[in-house]
């Protein structure tokens, strides 16, 4: 009996020292303490919290930056010339064409454009559709009757889309899922008769906007100063600062076939990390809440696998968001939390950690609160006291056990 009371001791001590210890920072590949990781935020809290007078994080992430278009010898005047000419919509393959020559009925009639890019009328060479505008089209059709002796002098013509088609692009670069896609496609619920019957036809739906949306949204590191669009052997460049900025942005009508890039300017940068039109629609987070003093995410209302956050969200707002902060002081103070993360450069993963007391007490708190990014886990610990509690009902359990085996 008197050595069992002795284990019962030595292991009660040893789970007093496991509660009490505290635990180093997570080891990862990358110098992320002393902010070598993809955020400046991720480095390790300055154990002076009155050094920091003023918040570096921005400015710490902005100096591993590759220059933008400014300052490439590329001038925005030369961007947006580019730009231009890329401006309207454009025909591509399988949209819905009115065509009307007159009242020849030889003509007149819906046409889509067919594989090849071209629209086949009667007695005329194919006529090329793909990339091109319906002031286009006519004056080529206009050209040919002339020409093919069909018509003395050009007749009065009128080429309307009717209705556009979904389009095949694909996007790759610095947006967090890089693929190829189909967007400008209609579900069944969404047609609407009256348009489908009347003459003309507009979709917001294949601008690049919504292609850069679709593979995601454009990452924090992206450099939309000079986004390029691959069509036909050409290569474009768009200038979509706009976005962010509060000015006027082209948003490009793409076609099948086109192919997106966008750079990396190999940092991140804060001011991208916040809704836009191309940024992604939110991020889902993996999460996995404290023991106590819930007994697990079902009844603290989190969800069982995911839960989505805005985007812009920070790493202590969704700490906040698992029931991970507050309660009793006695024993729910002092906490931590670990983020799981993956820099999307390289695709090494990063574990950073916060003792959640102490981030809130912070002045300079913001310095070292990540962006969530989507993907990201976060997992809480309980506190010491928590700790203790638990060690203690478990040798409490040891105990019971082995005074009942003789």
């Amino acid at each position: 009996m008197f050595a069992k009371s002795n284990l019962l001791g030595t292991c009660l001590g040893l789970g007093l020292l496991a509660g009490c210890g505290p635990l180093p920072s997570p080891d990862n590949i990358g110098p992320i303490r002393v902010k070598g990781g993809y955020q400046a935020q991720y480095r390790d809290p300055d154990a002076r919290t009155g050094a920091q007078a003023f918040l570096v994080a921005e400015r710490m992430n902005a100096e591993t930056c590759v220059s933008d278009l400014a300052g490439t010898g590329n001038s925005a005047k030369g961007g947006l010339l580019t730009t231009l000419s890329l401006n309207g919509e454009r025909l591509s393959h399988n949209d819905l064409v009115d065509i009307r020559i007159g009242d020849d009925e030889t003509f007149n009639g819906d046409y889509v454009v067919s594989r090849d890019g071209t629209l086949k009328l009667p007695f005329l060479p194919p006529v090329r559709a793909q990339g091109r505008s319906t002031n286009q089209i006519e004056a080529e059709i206009a050209r040919l009757l002339v020409s093919e002796g069909l018509y003395e002098e050009a007749p009065r013509i009128s080429v309307r889309v009717a209705d556009f088609a979904s389009i095949k692009v694909s996007v790759s670069g610095a947006v967090f899922e890089p693929h190829a896609m189909e967007i400008g496609q209609v579900s069944g619920d969404e047609i609407d008769r009256a348009r489908q019957a009347a003459l003309g036809s507009s979709t917001e739906a294949r601008n690049l906007s919504v292609a850069l949306r679709s593979a995601g949204g454009v990452r924090p590191d992206a450099d939309l100063s000079r986004v390029e669009l691959h069509r036909g052997g050409k290569r474009h460049i768009v200038d979509m600062r706009g976005v962010f900025e509060g000015r006027h942005s082209v948003d490009v009508t793409l076609l099948t076939g086109d192919e997106v890039v966008v750079p990396s300017r190999q940092c991140f940068q804060d001011d991208l990390m916040r809704p836009s039109p191309i940024s992604p629609p939110g991020v889902s987070l993996y999460m996995s809440n404290l023991t106590q003093p819930a007994t697990g995410n079902a009844v603290s209302a989190i969800g069982q696998s995911v839960r989505a956050v805005p985007y812009g969200t920070r790493f202590m707002q969704a700490v906040v968001d698992t029931n991970c902060v507050g309660g009793a002081r006695a024993s729910s103070a002092y906490r931590s939390a670990v983020l799981f993360t993956r820099n999307p450069i390289t695709g090494v993963s990063t574990v950073i950690e916060r003792r959640i007391e102490d981030q809130m007490r912070r002045p300079d708190r913001d310095d070292y609160d990540p962006y969530l990014l989507p993907g990201d886990a976060i997992a809480c610990y309980d506190s010491n006291v928590t700790n203790l509690a638990e060690v203690a009902r478990v040798v409490g359990i040891v105990g019971i056990a082995a005074a009942i085996v003789p």
